[in-house]
């Protein structure tokens, strides 16, 4: 019987132990440092690599912002949604890593959606994170409610959710992965309300980031395949009039030194698209852009290197380009080369695409030679027109056409030394100028209207550039109309100190102010400006003083000059308002007396 309490006394002293452990365990638990969704998304991001951050705050990321920028992320605070996603766009082609940005729930993502749309079309790494609504609240009529996932869908390679704060790591590693495999492009992260409110412990939170980090992985590419490197070098080899075309894909994938070894070693000419203009410098004694169309129409085979053939290379049809061309197409995605249909198509990066290219040539090597009729042909038209435009550049014309500052600024730009400025062109006349006009030394030093031609991108490109560039001058040279889509962003140039000068073409307008003819001046409405007419000589330059920038206004040489000498010098926050005439230009984007 007393071994039987014994026992019995035993076994209520071990549970009284237990007890008083949970009790203990739980104590220690509620006393353990915790996080809320904010700091983990923050975490996670760092952890992964982000260093930038582009965005506007409000409900409910404002705390993620700010816990960001407490572990080292640079967050750059923009007026509008749509300015900020260019910039994170712009940012993701630059630096080879996704762009990120963050806005609210609702019209914040929808502003955002600018951004994202520029990064799928020009095919750059992005993602986008938005705050939305509380979960509980769906379909309630919530603050800002928007069904984010459907709303970004025609854009995104992949949208997540983070349902409950313990998948934050997970998601936000996975759409940074989907950003860059494969073809690159823009990705959606939903962070709802609720989820960044959520808390774990500090330990717990740490553990799952490291999870992630262990586990991240891109995608596999598919190995170029030896037969097709070897049919490629043998149309080349065979052609009587090759020609190497190479666009942002081949910026983005850093082929620069294997195409100017391609170039030099086999004498084939090349032809840049806008955004490929500086892998190979625009001065090169092969380069094919004052020459074109000759170049595209002429050539038996061209090898498309990161560039696609649509729009801006007319779909690779005649009568642009001669029927019968070959075309040899690299590109990353095999969906592209499905759909262009080229004689050869090779999948795979760029870069590595062309060094193989190289070392198959290095066995067996081949140079079409400076006497070559072909590359003759087109040296000498290159030379032609080039002459041409120079005799056009060389006047000053007072008031300014769009040639005479055109020639000012290339001269400007090309003066500076150290790293060449990066140069961000927008504008329907202003751009296309610019585009024949300006030279480009050094790869990923143009950016321009892109893909869509879109209009708008001006400010958040720049800000973007000298944020991924900060030993670069940046140099925008912009149309009055362009301008006007981001111009209060100055204030965000002004805040961050950003080495940026913004030049405007001020002629009054839409390619130029009111052209209509005295038919079309008709109608109740008759009074009201043109469609195209902005106020004259409006004092662009005012705007960024007002913030504590520097602002010139200018309208001959020598006072474009001396602003251009003072505000480069400088590095600093200004805008130099150019006045042209307002019947320079043209509403084709192409100058009249343009060859």
């Amino acid at each position: 019987m007393l071994c039987l309490y014994k026992k019995l006394l035993q076994v209520e002293q071990t549970k009284t132990q237990n007890s008083k452990s949970k009790e203990e365990e739980m104590a220690d638990d509620s006393a353990a440092p915790t996080i809320d969704g904010n700091v983990l998304v923050a975490k996670s991001l760092s952890h992964l690599g982000v260093t930038h951050m582009f965005g506007v705050v409000g409900i409910p990321v404002t705390s993620l912002a700010s816990r960001a920028m407490a572990l080292g992320i640079r967050f750059i605070a923009f007026h509008n949604e749509q300015s900020a996603g260019y910039a994170a766009s712009a940012y993701g082609y630059l630096t080879g890593k996704p762009g990120i940005l963050l806005t609210v729930s609702g019209p914040g993502c929808v502003h955002g959606l600018a951004g994202l749309s520029n990064a799928w079309v020009n095919t750059w790494p992005m993602v986008m994170i938005s705050g939305s609504c509380d979960q509980r609240d769906v379909g309630r009529g919530d603050f800002q409610e928007l069904d984010q996932i459907e709303a970004v869908k025609a854009f995104s390679k992949l949208s997540e959710r983070a349902k409950d704060v313990r998948e934050i790591p997970n998601c936000v590693s996975r759409v940074l992965d989907r950003a860059l495999s494969g073809r690159p492009g823009g990705c959606y992260l939903d962070l709802p309300t609720d989820v960044l409110r959520q808390k774990i412990s500090e330990s717990e939170a740490d553990r799952l980031v490291d999870e992630v980090e262990k586990s991240s992985k891109q995608e596999p590419v598919r190995g170029t395949l030896r037969s097709e490197i070897e049919s490629a070098v043998s149309l080349l080899r065979k052609a009587e009039r090759p020609l190497i075309v190479f666009g942002k894909g081949a910026a983005y994938s850093k082929a620069e030194d294997e195409l100017k070894k391609l170039v030099e070693i086999t004498g084939i000419p090349f032809l840049p698209t806008p955004m490929g203009k500086g892998l190979l410098p625009d001065t090169h004694e092969l380069s094919a852009t004052a020459a074109r169309s000759l170049a595209i129409g002429k050539c038996d085979v061209a090898l498309v290197v990161g560039a696609r053939l649509n729009w801006l290379l007319h779909f690779g049809e005649s009568p642009k380009w001669d029927k019968d061309v070959k075309f040899i197409l690299v590109d990353v995605s095999e969906e592209e080369i499905e759909l262009r249909k080229p004689h050869l198509g090779i999948v795979g990066d760029a870069k590595t695409v062309v060094g193989l290219l190289n070392r198959e040539i290095k066995d067996d090597p081949f140079c079409i030679g400076k006497s070559n009729p072909w590359v003759e042909s087109i040296s000498k038209k290159a030379k032609d027109n080039s002459e041409k435009m120079e005799m056009q550049l060389a006047k000053d014309v007072v008031p300014f056409n769009f040639l005479t500052p055109m020639r000012i600024i290339r001269d400007a730009i090309l003066a500076v030394e150290g790293p060449s400025p990066v140069v961000v062109s927008e504008g329907a006349n202003t751009m296309d100028v610019g585009r024949s006009v300006l030279v480009q030394k050094e790869p990923r030093t143009r950016l321009d209207a892109g893909t869509w031609g879109t209009m708008g991108v001006g400010l958040g490109y720049c800000i973007a550039a000298a944020v991924a560039s900060p030993d670069r001058l940046v140099v925008a040279v912009e149309g009055d109309s362009g301008f006007g889509f981001s111009a209060m962003e100055v204030e965000t140039l002004v805040r961050y100190n950003l080495p940026v000068v913004i030049i405007v073409f001020n002629n009054g307008g839409v390619y130029g102010g009111d052209r209509r003819s005295p038919e079309e001046i008709s109608g109740p409405h008759k009074e009201d400006p043109a469609p195209t007419s902005f106020v004259p000589n409006a004092g662009y330059h005012k705007l960024i003083e007002a913030f504590g920038g520097k602002g010139y206004i200018v309208e001959t040489p020598d006072e474009l000059k001396s602003a251009l000498s003072e505000s480069f010098a400088a590095r600093k926050p200004a805008v130099v308002n150019v006045i042209i005439d307002p019947f320079a230009g043209a509403e084709s984007g192409r100058l009249q007396h343009k060859n």
